[in-house]
């Protein structure tokens, strides 16, 4: 099993966790924001923590809040992420432009640890030819703009059209273009896809625990994601492919994706991977984000 986290992300930094929330610095800008995972005492103070933040997030709701501003910061800015590649013998970059914006629901428009798949999908598809690929709930588009920066086809999926919004402005502050842009529920476009005989060279999911598509189909990842892989896998090119499957739950072991992925890999001797993201803070604490599994064929 891998443990993976970023290493190579200036602008953003994990500073400490613990107590249900994370202190995190996004380009200049330091936030304080709830986080259920960390179950353990914060390292640094309270006072050290609303010393350094510039915001604080205030949970109203299960789903909503509002931010608390102890210092001048505008709600909108961007960071940026410097993709690499890893090949032998080359070492060639792209950098990858984000807007982040303070929403009512905690996040502001990037999930960092995210960062190590996007150097993998880059390094795996850069030198393929015409490859095609696929980004479900893909959210601000993170692993899409990595992957058209390698050339790839791009088709991104997600139910909420602000959001697919958002990640059409990153593909442009990036200057990139040419992303397949699809507001849909996600199991109901891998079906269509399914039927249409479409085929994809990579594939990456990062599902949420509860979601709704755009016509009120309700997600609910330990219901529904045996379906979506048994579709997904449909997808999937046989003879070359990256699939990365991501399960952010609270209490899913990375022994979930092994077991839906197994069979696929060993019907088509692909090399099967699974581990946990984790973000490593200054303070000297790891801060697990969710399992993963992957099915590789070159």
């Amino acid at each position: 099993m891998q443990l993976l986290s970023p290493t190579n992300f200036s602008d953003y930094e994990l500073l400490d966790c613990g107590d249900f929330e994370k202190l995190e610095r996004f380009g200049k800008y330091i936030s304080i924001r709830p986080e259920p995972q960390a179950v353990w005492p914060k390292i640094y103070s309270n006072s050290e923590w609303e010393k350094m933040a510039h915001i604080k997030f205030i949970p109203k709701s299960s789903s909503s809040g509002e931010w608390k501003k102890f210092k001048a910061m505008p709600d909108q800015w961007t960071i940026n992420y410097n993709l690499k590649t890893n090949e032998q013998n080359k070492n060639t970059s792209q950098n990858l432009v984000f807007r982040l914006g303070l929403t009512s629901f905690k996040h502001v428009g990037i999930f960092p640890e995210q960062a190590v798949n996007w150097d993998k999908l880059y390094t795996f598809l850069k030198n393929k030819e015409k490859p095609k690929f696929l980004n479900l709930f893909a959210y601000t588009g993170g692993a899409s703009i990595a992957a058209r920066a390698s050339g790839a086809d791009v088709t991104h999926v997600d139910s909420i059209k602000q959001v697919v919004s958002w990640a059409n402005e990153n593909m442009q502050n990036s200057n990139l273009d040419n992303i397949r842009w699809i507001v849909d529920d996600a199991l109901k476009f891998v079906k269509k896809e399914i039927r249409r005989g479409n085929f994809y060279q990579s594939i990456i999911l990062d599902p949420p625990s509860f979601g709704h598509g755009p016509n009120g189909e309700k997600w609910k990842l330990e219901d529904n994601i045996a379906e979506m892989i048994e579709g997904v896998l449909q997808l999937l090119d046989t003879n070359q492919h990256l699939l990365i499957l991501n399960a952010y739950s609270l209490g899913f072991s990375a022994l979930v994706p092994e077991n839906l992925l197994k069979p696929f890999a060993n019907k088509n001797k692909s090399e099967l991977s699974i581990g946990e993201l984790y973000l490593n803070a200054k303070s000297g604490v790891k801060l697990p984000l969710g399992v993963w599994g992957s099915l590789q064929k070159n």
